[in-house]
């Protein structure tokens, strides 16, 4: 193995674990121990989606100045101070408890509850430093790294992705299942870990420069779109915005699966074996979609995955068994598979690498808010009608209007050398 294809392959690696070290910091993280946190802490369901949402979307603020921070201090450090912050954020976070000051946050029309100030303040900074500055400097280290043509890079970046994050879901079940550990336990391990990757990064991760690795997003790009241009192009909205959509139903009903699989019948058993399987399901997606993302326009792709999660929408309200419900399982997976892939494939190749960073981060501000969104739709609208199934399948329309515009837009592909696709 060359030198540089070493140094490739250490980059998309460590890339794929800081992804998955975002877990703690994003809503199906959260979401392992929403129902025992609620339950410890005396929290309603509108009062903790309403923290999350505002805790989130405060938190989106992070990927803006963490871009710039790479830039300028370069990726290794950036790295290692958000692994160790976010580590220390965690482990604070299983000191929380009810009493003490508290926020009141604004849910709608009007409406306000109360959330203790403390476990408000670190939800947010675990959203900021993870959902946020880590997701953009592990988009940022992989896409330094994936050259010209990024598909089959992107493709296994996101297998090593999906690998990590059923091993960590797979490892937080264990946790419960086997152990019998307490939320406090479970969080307080995930921050210890994160520390110690802290530290191996800090020693194993190379700035990527102006040779081999780098020239992807040093190159000048006359063919680039500047961010400006990319938001005046309807492909980086309706990307943007579908990739969002998705982005918001996962995490709505990541953050409340558990009582989502409860109302169709499941117990937590259920939940945590689709939590630990599902991400298994969108391991072939993800080196599918990787192959035929430098094969097939990548609007196909999109519109395929997203009537793969209107169908399952549609078809979740119907769940009554154990096999329907795998295959529910399976249909987002392998929905979030490609849709993963997609999402990081597309920036580079429609728009060019000189202004990649600006149109990435751009991007990922849209998909944290959206996440921010999906928990308060869905308890909303259980609330509002004291069942899932109206609002879910809102959603799937929503989904199907997604997937037709996907398919009919184009795209800039402002780089020529993205058309080279065929070997």
């Amino acid at each position: 193995m060359s030198s540089t294809m070493a140094r490739t392959a250490v980059a998309v690696g460590v890339a794929a674990a800081a992804m998955v070290a975002t877990m703690p910091g994003r809503t199906h993280g959260l979401g392992l121990v929403a129902e025992p946190l609620m339950a410890d802490l005396n929290l309603g369901r509108v009062p903790f989606a309403a923290l999350n949402f505002w805790a989130t979307l405060l938190g989106a603020a992070f990927c803006l100045p963490v871009g710039w921070a790479i830039d300028r201090v370069g990726v290794r450090a950036v790295l290692t101070l958000v692994l160790l912050a976010l580590g220390g954020v965690v482990i604070a976070m299983t000191a929380v408890s009810a009493s003490g000051s508290g926020i009141t946050l604004f849910v709608a029309e009007g409406e306000a509850t109360t959330v203790p100030l403390n476990l408000f303040l670190l939800v947010m900074l675990t959203r900021g430093l993870g959902q946020s500055a880590l997701s953009v400097v592990s988009l940022s280290l992989v896409g330094k790294s994936a050259g010209n043509r990024p598909g089959a890079v992107i493709g296994v970046y996101s297998f090593l992705v999906a690998i990590g994050f059923m091993a960590a879901f797979g490892a937080v079940k264990a946790a419960f299942e086997q152990f019998h550990a307490d939320w406090r336990s479970v969080w307080a391990g995930m921050g210890w870990v994160l520390i110690a990757f802290g530290i191996i990064a800090a020693l194993i991760v190379q700035n990527p420069n102006r040779g081999p690795v780098g020239e992807v997003v040093l190159d000048s790009g006359a063919n680039s779109l500047t961010l400006t241009a990319a938001l005046l192009t309807p492909g980086f909205w309706v990307f943007a915005l579908a990739t969002s959509f998705y982005g918001m139903v996962a995490a709505g009903m990541s953050l409340f699966n558990q009582s989502l699989l409860a109302e169709r019948g499941f117990d937590r058993g259920v939940f945590l074996d689709i939590t630990a399987i599902t991400p298994m399901f969108g391991l072939a997606a993800n080196l599918l979609a990787g192959w035929l993302s430098t094969r097939v326009r990548l609007g196909v792709l999109l519109s395929a995955a997203l009537l793969i999660q209107m169908v399952a929408l549609a078809a979740f309200p119907l769940v009554t068994t154990l096999p329907q419900v795998y295959a529910y399982a399976l249909a987002m997976g392998v929905s979030g598979g490609v849709l993963t892939v997609v999402f990081f494939t597309v920036w580079r190749q429609a728009f060019g690498p000189a202004h990649l960073g600006q149109i990435q981060g751009a991007a990922q501000l849209l998909t944290v808010l959206a996440s921010a969104a999906g928990p308060l739709v869905l308890a909303a609208g259980h609330r509002a009608h004291g069942s899932y199934v109206p609002v879910v399948q809102s959603l799937a329309v929503v989904a199907a209007i997604f997937a037709v515009a996907a398919w009919l837009v184009p795209l800039p592909t402002a780089d020529p050398k993205m058309k080279e696709t065929t070997p």
